[in-house]
C-alpha cells in the first residue's frame, strides 16, 4: 500500500497543478472567469469551463491510478459525468489519451479555438510528478489495492475557487471564504465494509511565495486500516472552550443548541472538505451540519484522516437518535460503499443524515 498511497499524494498533486494552472495562465483564467451570459463564441463551453476543469483533474487522477494499479481500474469514482457538447453539438468523453498530441485534439473538440489553452491544460496532463517526501516513501501499510475502491472531489468548494478571493482574514486561524478552501480531496474505502482507509487532502492554494508571488500548495495524509493509524500529522488537542465549526447556511436551531456550548461563538467558513480539514488540523474541535448536502466524494478522504488521528465522522441524525435511545457508546460512522435506498443521480451517495 505504501505504493498506492504515493501514488494518491502523487495525482492530488497533479491535481492541485491543474487547479493553480487554470487560475495563473491567462488563457486559462479567462475561461475560467468569463461571464456566464456574455455572448461568447462558444457560450456552451463557458459556462462549464469549471465543470471542465473538474472533469479534467478527475479523469487525470482515474487515469493514473488505473493505469498504476489495473485492480482499481473500474472502482474509481468521482463526482462529476465526464461527457460534454463538442462544438459541432455532438457529445464527447473528456479522457487522458495515449499523447498530449491527442489530449489536446481532444480537448480542442470542446474548447474550440482556444487551442492555447488545450495545450497548456494536455501539457500539464501528461507531466509526471516527483515527490520527495522521505516519511511517505517509508510508509507500506498492508493492504491490498484489489480490496480498495476510491472517491474523488476533484475541486471541492468549486465557487470559491471560481471567486478565487484572497483577501478573507481567518478568524481563529480559519478562513471563513475565500481561494484557500478550493481542496484537491482523494479517498480510499475497504469494497466491502464501506470503512475509509486511506485519505488525501491536497491544498492547491495554501500560500503565495514571497520571491514568486505563485500560489503554494501542502498536502496531508493518513491512513486507518485494522490497526495500523498512520498520519502526516499528529492529534491535535481540545481546546479550553469547544470550538465548532459551521455553513453558514446552518439553521438557527443547530446555532442556538450549540452557541452556548461554545462560548457563545461559532464559526463558519466554506466548502465542507475545508471545514473538516478545519477539524483535522486542530482549528476547530467539530464539524456539525444538520442537512444532507455533503456527498461521498466530500467526506472520505477527510474521513480517513479523522480516523487515522483517533476522530471519526458520524450521521448526526442517527447520533442523536441512538443518544435519545439511551445509547452511551459511539454512534456507527459512515461507508462509503452503500448508495442511498430509493434516490437517483448524485443524491444516491448524499450523506443523508447529516
Amino acid at each position: 500500500m505504501g505504493g498506492l498511497l504515493q501514488a494518491l499524494v502523487g495525482v492530488s498533486e497533479k491535481a492541485a497543478e491543474l487547479a493553480r494552472l487554470c487560475r495563473r495562465e491567462e488563457p486559462l483564467f479567462q475561461l475560467l472567469v468569463a461571464e456566464k451570459t456574455g455572448p461568447d463564441r462558444n457560450r456552451r463551453f463557458l459556462q462549464d469551463f469549471k465543470t471542465l476543469a473538474d472533469v479534467l483533474i478527475q479523469e487525470v487522477i482515474k487515469h493514473d491510478l488505473g493505469k498504476e494499479f489495473p485492480e482499481l481500474q473500474g472502482h474509481i469514482h468521482g463526482e462529476e459525468s465526464n461527457e460534454f457538447k463538442d462544438v459541432q453539438g455532438g457529445t464527447v468523453a473528456i479522457r487522458v489519451c495515449a499523447t498530449r498530441e491527442d489530449t489536446t485534439a481532444l480537448l480542442l473538440s470542446v474548447l474550440g479555438p482556444e487551442e492555447a489553452a488545450a495545450e497548456l491544460l494536455a501539457d500539464a496532463v501528461h507531466r509526471d510528478v516527483v515527490l520527495g517526501d522521505a516519511v511517505l516513501a517509508g510508509t507500506e501499510p498492508d493492504v491490498s489495492p484489489r480490496d480498495l475502491a476510491v472517491w474523488i472531489d476533484p475541486i471541492d468548494s468549486t465557487n470559491e475557487y471560481i471567486g478565487g478571493r484572497e483577501d478573507v482574514l481567518p478568524v481563529d486561524g480559519i478562513a471563513p471564504a475565500g481561494l484557500c478552501s478550493a481542496l484537491v480531496l482523494v479517498g480510499a474505502f475497504d469494497r466491502f465494509s464501506g470503512r475509509p482507509v486511506l485519505g488525501v487532502i491536497n491544498e492547491p492554494f495554501f500560500r503565495r511565495d514571497p520571491q514568486t508571488h505563485r500560489w503554494q500548495g501542502r498536502y496531508h495524509w493518513g491512513v486507518a486500516h485494522g490497526d495500523t493509524r498512520l498520519c502526516s500529522l499528529s492529534p491535535p488537542d481540545p481546546h479550553p472552550v469547544p470550538r465548532v465549526v459551521l455553513s453558514r447556511a446552518e439553521g438557527a436551531a443547530v446555532r442556538g443548541a450549540l452557541g452556548p456550548l461554545c462560548g457563545g461563538r461559532l464559526h463558519f467558513a466554506a466548502g465542507a472538505g475545508y471545514k473538516m480539514l478545519c477539524v483535522i488540523l486542530g482549528l476547530a474541535d467539530a464539524y456539525v451540519l444538520s442537512e444532507g448536502t455533503t456527498f461521498a466524494w466530500d467526506t472520505c478522504a477527510p474521513h480517513a484522516i479523522l480516523r487515522a488521528l483517533g476522530g471519526g465522522l458520524v450521521a448526526l441524525e442517527g447520533a442523536l437518535r441512538a443518544r435519545r435511545e439511551g445509547c452511551t457508546g459511539d454512534p456507527p460512522e459512515l461507508v462509503y460503499n452503500r448508495p442511498a435506498e430509493g434516490a437517483g443521480g448524485a443524491e444516491r451517495w448524499a450523506n443523508r443524515g447529516g
